[in-house]
């Protein structure tokens, strides 16, 4: 592992897909958007900062050999896929699906069709994040779970986990042991102390925050964690933080 480093990226530094109905900003290489400088940190291959219009999405398409965890924080995702698993993702539902042999999935803005409720006028914000799981070939699956919003509030909490110490706390599970999501939703002055992890990645989702030792980050920001942990968050305003916890890297 190399040596203990904090790697502040901004959110304007991130590569964008902009297209008329999507306005996606990627945190690691994805698409066309290829760096092979900057393709994962520890276990963290994908993180989406996705914004999609109404009555648009992604059409159904393919994946293979991932645990996929999708985080919505504004409006809602209407999730189809091949194996039969269907709903509506909103605020404070947590998803994973599992492509293991092969799946394939659609993910639209147009609740209005599976729920009855009329047709609104809201894009939909989320963060779609990718890990690989512990054993290739797996077979595929679907969990969610709803969370209450004391469950988060002021409080690092484990929404997705593979690791065994979060067992019996984690909102979904996860087929990796070596990794865990956790998600803080702040009050303006309330702090949180970030996990000791050979590994972590923090996602500012919305809000300021001020990280020990490496000052303000703004909605959008991302740090990179090697070897170091522990350092507390505090928010400036109204903030929700996005965490990979980490005991791996991939290849390591």
């Amino acid at each position: 592992m190399s040596a203990p480093s904090i790697d502040v990226r901004r959110a304007d530094e991130r590569a964008a897909t902009r297209i008329g109905w999507l306005d996606s900003k990627h945190s690691f290489s994805f698409g066309r958007h290829w760096d092979p400088a900057n393709t994962h940190h520890g276990l963290l291959l994908v993180s989406n900062d996705d914004v999609v219009a109404p009555g648009t999405g992604f059409e159904t398409h393919p994946h293979r050999d991932m645990e996929i965890v999708t985080w919505v924080l504004d409006g809602s995702l209407v999730h189809q896929d091949s194996v039969g698993n269907h709903g509506v993702i909103y605020p404070g539902l947590a998803q994973r699906m599992s492509a293991g042999t092969g799946i394939r999935h659609s993910e639209k803005n147009d609740a209005w069709r599976v729920d009855g409720r009329a047709r609104h006028a809201d894009p939909v914000h989320f963060v779609q994040m990718w890990v690989a799981p512990d054993e290739p070939g797996i077979e595929p699956g679907y969990e969610q779970l709803e969370l209450e919003d004391a469950h988060l509030r002021n409080q690092l909490a484990p929404v997705a986990s593979g690791m065994a110490e979060h067992d019996g706390e984690t909102a979904i599970h996860i087929r990796n042991r070596d990794a865990a999501l956790l998600v803080a939703r702040l009050d303006p002055g309330a702090s949180v102390e970030l996990p000791d992890a050979p590994f972590l990645h923090l996602f500012v989702a919305r809000g300021g925050i001020e990280l020990e030792g490496a000052g303000r980050l703004r909605e959008g920001d991302a740090v990179r964690f090697t070897g170091t942990g522990g350092q507390r968050v505090t928010a400036l305003d109204a903030a929700e933080i996005l965490v990979w916890e980490m005991r791996t890297e991939i290849d390591a």
